[in-house]
């Protein structure tokens, strides 16, 4: 079952359109994987997997990133994992074909809402187990799902944090490295002086010693 789709810009995850699947039979609250898709949808990026899936409780994320829009589905980790990334690829045809060119242009929050009538339309296609699509007509790129990367939400949202206690470490280190170098020459020019002091100490030695003789 999909329970939540939403659609976003990539370059700065601006949600673009959404649709809330909420079950009252089992009192199931979404607010909290909608803030975690706005999270999620903050982390990615150009250099992001274009496919992936990612754990979360008892659900699944699935995206697919295509040039500037990010498509993502929570599901049930039941739900069929092709089944997710056709119906994602499915909804990417439909609103580049829409939307594609004025994509970029938009500035406010859910611009084109009006999409959820079309994700309606798709998703109950996708889960009608009698009126599926015929899954061998889907491009390539989906037949292998099974080596599509799945990750952990807490893992993925945790990185930002991870990746700046580095660089704060680098840095630490920088700074640490520059003083081991100070300190390096400070003792080395110690040791070449008393080294100077030593051997004068012996030459006066050795030339008084002559002088009394």
């Amino acid at each position: 079952m999909v329970l939540m789709t939403m659609i976003a810009r990539l370059v700065d995850g601006l949600p673009l359109a959404a649709s809330v699947q909420e079950d009252e039979q089992s009192g199931r609250n979404t607010l909290e994987y909608q803030n975690q898709a706005k999270m999620l949808f903050r982390k990615l990026n150009t250099q992001s997997p274009p496919f992936c899936s990612i754990e979360t409780g008892p659900y699944m994320f699935h995206y697919f990133i295509d040039g500037e829009v990010c498509y993502l589905a929570l599901c049930e980790k039941s739900f069929s994992k092709r089944l997710a990334f056709a119906y994602l690829d499915d909804l990417h045809n439909e609103f580049s074909s829409q939307y594609g060119n004025r994509v970029a242009t938009v500035s406010r929050p859910y611009s084109f809402i009006e999409f959820d009538t079309y994700i309606q339309k798709s998703k109950k296609s996708f889960m009608d187990s009698r009126s599926r699509r015929n899954l061998s007509t889907l491009n390539t790129e989906l037949q292998d799902v099974q080596k599509i990367m799945v990750q952990n939400i807490d893992d993925v949202l945790q990185r930002g944090s991870t990746l700046s206690d580095l660089d704060t470490k680098s840095s630490n280190l920088a700074v640490l490295s520059q003083k081991y170098k100070k300190d390096a020459h400070y003792l080395n020019l110690r040791s070449t002086y008393a080294k100077v002091a030593a051997a004068a100490v012996i030459v006066f030695v050795f030339f008084i010693y002559f002088w009394v003789l």
